[in-house]
């Protein structure tokens, strides 16, 4: 089993910054990859980005390519987002997520919440 504890969410102005980590522990060894979702007011929850556990690969969602970056310290059994040039509609519950290879998304954080002003 892996646990996972993400942080970092906050009040932020439009335009500024903000970073999220997410502290993994357990079987961290099993991990093949870690994303970061949200989940806005009356909204489905959506894939904001992936990074690889092993050789970093990253991707991301179109609304927010650009403004944010996924990161790993494997040393720590932490990873992060980096999120830049803030926008209104990037408020949201956040949650940190990691999976096995060849599986989905099936360790989950308790969410965070970022809310960005105007």
């Amino acid at each position: 089993q892996v646990q996972l504890v993400d942080s970092g969410g906050g009040l932020v102005q439009a335009g500024g910054s903000l970073r999220l980590s997410c502290a993994a522990s357990g079987r961290t060894f099993s991990i093949y990859a870690m994303g970061w979702f949200r989940q806005a007011p009356g909204k489905e929850r959506e894939f904001v980005a992936t990074i690889r556990w092993n050789g970093g690969s990253t991707s991301y969602a179109d609304s927010v390519k650009g403004r944010f970056a996924i990161s790993r310290d494997n040393a720590k059994n932490t990873f992060y987002l980096q999120m830049n040039s803030l926008k209104l509609e990037d408020t949201a519950v956040y949650y940190c997520a990691a999976r096995g290879a060849g599986v989905a998304f099936s360790y989950w954080g308790q969410g965070t919440q970022v809310t960005v002003s105007s």
